[in-house]
């Protein structure tokens, strides 16, 4: 039996150098660096400023996001207090929460229940990170998939925002929650006018705002699915703003007999999904779509999973269990393969 947890995508920072600037008025920006964690993951920083280093405020935000709005295990958040009212009415909430709650539904209907955020009590079911993992019973399963489906989830935006769950529903925002994360840190950076560019990774979420001094390409990481816990599969070269999820068969796992068991449940069966990827990557405007569109991705398989990449207008990068590695157009000039065994095709809807 084997388990293994792993970062899936990380940004590498090259050049970090400032760029010279003529003026004598003028700053040349500050590169800070701070790896640290947050929302039970990593969190790596690389922020280019003329002014104070933000890192820690950004690291404190994402805790705060987690404690207060998206947390299932604290029962002040604001997903905590609505699982705990579930059957028994509605529950208020922020109306960031209910913003992020109007999104993940949407994606849910959009990718037809492939991403489901009520999926939590299955996935502690499996418990893969459990020290002795097992494959739960088929009864306990079919109980838990009954409990589940974002169908039980009711919004009400009129006045006060409230959420109602049908009983024995709970919310878990985890498979999009490194990528609200992403939100929020990119709003909050944003609203810093000194900050000249950044990237930030949340565990397996990145993103990328503005530039470095230097005007070279932000340079993303993508972890080989098959690779060792450094080993890359390539590079994605990306500008401006931009947020990149990767989902995979490889973060969260155990082997039990001769099969790989991971920790993205299919809301069809309640069982690890099985499409033939071992990998999705997705590089969008938003980080709360991105994450789970990933997810969404890598449960629906190659075909599906670019029909939805073209209604939310994102790119993506998908790899089959044949080592075969499939880009979308818009990526393709912006990925570079560095992985040996793997071949690149182009992945079109």
């Amino acid at each position: 039996m084997k388990k293994k947890l792993s970062m899936l995508v990380v940004p590498l920072v090259m050049g970090v150098m400032a760029g010279g600037c003529s003026g004598e008025s003028v700053r040349e920006p500050e590169v800070y660096n701070l790896n640290g964690t947050a929302m039970g993951t990593l969190v790596t920083e690389t922020i280019y400023t003329t002014g104070e280093n933000p890192a820690s405020s950004v690291l404190e935000l994402l805790t705060q996001t987690e404690d207060k709005y998206l947390s299932w295990r604290e029962e002040d958040s604001d997903i905590g207090k609505a699982n705990l009212q579930a059957g028994q009415g509605a529950a208020a909430v922020n109306s960031r929460t209910m913003e992020y709650l109007e999104e993940t539904l949407q994606l849910s209907r959009d990718s037809g229940g492939a991403f489901d955020p009520t999926m939590g009590q299955l996935t502690r079911l499996w418990d893969v990170e459990a020290e002795n993992p097992q494959v739960p019973s088929r009864k306990k399963i079919k109980q838990y998939l009954k409990e589940s489906g974002y169908e039980k989830i009711h919004l009400s935006n009129g006045g006060t925002p409230q959420v109602e769950l049908e009983e024995g529903a709970a919310i878990d925002l985890g498979a999009v929650g490194k990528g609200i994360g992403c939100d929020e840190a990119a709003e909050f950076l944003q609203k810093d006018s000194q900050v000249q560019g950044a990237v930030v990774a949340v565990g397996g979420s990145v993103f990328t705002l503005g530039s470095k001094p230097d005007q070279s390409p932000w340079k993303v990481a993508v972890r080989d699915p098959r690779g060792g816990q450094e080993e890359l599969l390539g590079i994605l070269n990306l500008e401006g703003e931009t947020y990149v999820s990767t989902s995979g068969d490889y973060e969260k796992y155990f082997i039990q007999g001769e099969r790989r068991y991971h920790h993205i449940l299919d809301p069809f069966t309640g069982y690890p999904a099985d499409a033939g990827l071992i990998s999705a990557t997705v590089v969008g405007q938003d980080g709360l779509i991105s994450d789970g569109l990933s997810t969404a991705c890598f449960v629906l398989g190659m075909e599906k999973g670019a029909e939805l990449l073209e209604k939310y207008h994102a790119e993506g990068i998908f790899v089959d269990e044949k080592k075969q590695v499939y880009v979308t157009d818009g990526l393709m000039e912006n990925f570079e393969l560095s992985a040996s065994g793997y071949v690149v095709f182009p992945l079109s809807p």
